[in-house]
C-alpha cells in the first residue's frame, strides 16, 4: 500500500457498522495515529470480550506514533491491556482514563509509555497536533479530539452529548468548538448512536432527583441499583440518594472498587465517606444500606446475576426488595438483560427499569445536539461512526440536511481520503475480530472458533479403534457420545454405532484394512450415518485408531 503523505486519510477497524470496539485510525505523512482501542462482549459460550483485529497496523507498526484514548468507557479502552504487547507505542489520555489503563496495564503486568495530558491540554505526536477539548458524557473527562495536520483539522468527538448540568466535571466548552469552527474543520467523525433519537438526551441532575425520591419509596426493603460503574456521576447520584434516605452505601462488584479508588484519587468523591464493601454490607439491616452493583446488562460473571441467582456469599435477595436499572440496553445484551429481570421477578423483587421510571439518560447525543456540533464546526465532511449501518446512514441523511457538504458512510477496513473536495474510499483493508478466549487472543471466525460452533450445535461422537496385527478388532469399538442424548438411549445409540463400524469394517476389501486413514474414515461415515438418522444432524465426528 502507497498512500500519498501529503494527503490525510481515516482508516476504522473497529466501531463503524457496530456499537464498542472502537479503534480508529489517521494517516499522514507517513505516520499512523490510533484513537481508542476497544472491546465489545459476546454471548458465545466461553468468550466473554472481542476486540478488534489489529493485523494491518501491526504490519505498519513502525510508524505508528501514538495511541490516544477519549475516554475510559471499556469499548474505548478495555483491550489495550491485550493488543498494546503487539504495537508498543507511547498511550496518551487525561487523568481519569489514565489512571484506569495504569490499573488495567499493571493487572497485566505490563509497564507501557502512559502519558497523562491535563484537561483542556495540548500534544505533538509526529505529524499530528491534538487538542483535547472538554465535552460531557456518561463518565469523568470525555474529550473531544482536534487532531491538526498540514492536510486539514478531523474534530473526533469520542461519545459526547450535551448535558447542562453534568453534576461531576464541566460542561461542554462550546467555545472551543465554535473556534475551531472559525478556523475551519475538513472532517467530522462523529457519534451515532441516539441519531434516531429526536430532541435532547436529558441530564443527570433530573436522574439523582428521581433516585432519591424512589429510594425513600422503599423503607425497610433492601435496595439495590445496578448502573455502569464508570458512570461516575451516577454513582455519585446513588450515594446522594442513600444519604438522602438514611442509608449507607456498599458497592458489589470489582470494576465500582477500582472505579470508586480512582475517582478519590482525582477528588471527584470528596464530598463522600468511604464506601462499604458487600461483605460489610451484608452485615447490616436490608433497611440500612443502598447497594450499588454491576451487572445491568445480565454479564455472566457480574455482581448481579451472581446474587439474583443465590451465588452470593453475602448479599441475599427476598420477596419486595426492590433492584432499580439505572442503565440502558446495550443492543446485543436484550436477551441477557430479560433473564436476569425474568430470574429477579420470579422471587418477588419489584425491578424498576427507564420503562417504568426516570432512572436513566443516555450519554450519547440526540438529534438536536447533532446539528448543535454541526453548527459550531462546520465541516466540509461528516464521517458518522460508532454506530451500527442504521444509524450511520441516518446520520448520513442528517447532516446533508443541516447543510454539510460531503458525507461518507465507513465500514471497517474501509480507508479513507479526506480532502477539501470530499472524501474517497481508497481500498478496503484487512479486518477482523479477536476474541479473549481464557489469557489467549484467538480469530472469531478462525477454525477455533468454527470448531466450537460445530460441537454446540451437532454434539460430537469419539470413536476409538483397537486393531491386532492380522487387522481384527482386539476389543470392539469404543463410542464417547458428547451432547447428543442421555440415559438409556445413549447406549442404545452407541450400540447402534458399534454394530454399524464392525459392519463397515468386515465390508472393506482385506488389503484396505491394512491402511489407517481407509479404515478411519469407514468408521468415521458408519457413525454419522447412524446419528444422522436419529436426529438429523452431521455430528462431529472423530476417530482415533491403534494397532497392537
Amino acid at each position: 500500500m502507497k498512500l500519498d503523505p501529503s494527503k490525510l486519510y481515516f482508516l476504522p477497524l473497529g466501531g463503524s457498522g457496530e456499537i464498542g470496539m472502537n479503534l480508529n485510525l489517521y494517516h499522514t505523512e507517513g505516520k499512523w495515529l490510533m484513537v481508542d482501542l476497544g472491546i465489545t462482549f459476546d454471548q458465545t459460550p466461553g468468550i466473554e470480550v472481542l476486540m478488534p483485529d489489529t493485523t494491518f497496523i501491526e504490519e505498519h507498526v513502525q510508524n505508528l506514533v501514538g495511541l490516544v484514548l477519549t475516554h475510559a468507557h471499556e469499548d474505548h479502552i478495555g483491550a489495550v491491556p491485550h493488543l498494546w504487547p503487539r504495537l508498543r507505542c507511547p498511550i496518551y489520555a487525561t487523568p481519569f482514563t489514565a489512571a484506569l489503563v495504569r490499573h488495567k496495564l499493571k493487572e497485566a503486568g505490563l509497564k507501557a509509555p502512559l502519558q497523562e495530558v491535563h484537561l483542556s491540554g495540548h500534544v505533538d505526536i509526529g505529524p499530528f497536533g491534538i487538542d483535547f477539548i472538554q465535552i460531557t458524557h456518561s463518565i469523568p473527562e470525555p474529550n473531544v479530539l482536534a487532531i491538526h495536520t498540514a492536510a486539514g483539522t478531523v474534530v473526533h468527538t469520542g461519545d459526547w452529548k450535551l448535558d447542562p448540568h453534568p453534576l461531576i466535571g464541566k460542561t461542554t466548552d462550546i467555545k472551543a468548538l465554535k473556534k475551531l469552527g472559525d478556523e475551519g474543520v475538513l472532517a467530522l467523525v462523529c457519534d451515532s448512536t441516539n441519531v434516531l433519537v429526536p430532541g435532547r438526551s436529558g441530564s443527570e441532575k433530573p436522574i439523582r432527583d428521581k433516585l432519591i425520591e424512589l429510594v425513600g419509596q422503599f423503607p425497610g426493603k433492601r435496595v439495590l441499583i445496578a448502573c455502569f460503574a464508570s458512570n461516575v456521576a451516577r454513582v455519585a447520584s446513588c450515594a446522594e440518594a442513600a444519604i438522602a434516605n438514611d442509608r449507607y452505601v456498599g458497592l458489589v462488584g470489582r470494576s465500582l472498587h477500582r472505579v470508586d479508588e480512582v475517582a478519590r484519587e482525582l477528588n471527584y468523591f470528596k464530598n463522600y465517606p468511604s464506601f462499604l464493601s458487600h461483605h460489610d454490607a451484608g452485615f447490616l439491616e436490608r433497611s440500612e444500606t443502598l447497594l450499588i452493583c454491576t451487572g445491568s446488562q445480565g454479564e455472566q460473571r457480574a455482581a448481579l446475576l451472581r446474587i439474583a441467582k443465590g451465588e452470593d456469599k453475602h448479599i441475599f435477595l427476598e420477596k419486595d426488595d426492590v433492584v432499580i436499572f439505572s442503565s440502558r440496553q446495550i443492543p446485543g445484551n436484550e436477551k441477557a438483560i430479560a433473564t436476569l429481570q425474568n430470574t429477579l421477578i420470579r422471587q418477588g423483587v419489584q425491578v424498576i427499569t427507564a420503562n417504568e421510571d426516570e432512572v436513566h439518560v443516555s450519554g450519547h447525543p440526540n438529534r438536536d445536539e447533532l446539528q448543535d456540533m454541526y453548527s459550531w464546526i462546520r465541516p466540509k465532511i461528516v464521517v458518522p461512526v460508532h454506530g451500527e449501518d442504521h444509524h450511520i446512514a441516518e446520520q448520513a441523511v442528517l447532516a446533508l440536511e443541516s447543510g454539510v457538504p460531503y458525507v461518507i458512510q465507513p465500514h471497517n477496513g474501509d480507508l479513507i481520503s479526506l480532502t477539501s473536495k470530499g472524501p474517497k474510499l481508497i481500498e478496503k483493508v484487512p479486518f477482523g475480530r479477536l476474541a479473549l478466549d481464557g489469557r489467549k487472543l484467538i480469530p472469531y471466525h478462525g477454525e477455533i472458533m468454527h470448531e466450537r460452533h460445530r460441537l454446540m450445535s451437532t454434539g460430537h461422537a469419539l470413536v476409538t479403534l483397537l486393531l491386532e496385527p492380522r487387522g481384527t478388532f482386539k476389543f470392539p469399538p469404543s463410542v464417547l457420545l458428547i451432547g447428543i442424548t442421555e440415559g438409556e438411549h445413549r447406549e442404545i445409540l452407541k450400540a447402534h454405532c458399534i454394530g454399524a463400524i464392525e459392519e463397515a469394517f468386515l465390508a472393506l476389501p482385506i488389503e484396505d484394512r491394512e491402511s489407517d486413514d481407509i479404515v478411519s474414515e469407514a468408521a468415521r461415515l458408519a457413525t454419522r450415518r447412524v446419528l444422522f438418522d436419529y436426529y438429523g444432524k452431521k455430528t462431529l465426528t472423530h476417530v482415533q485408531l491403534f494397532r497392537l
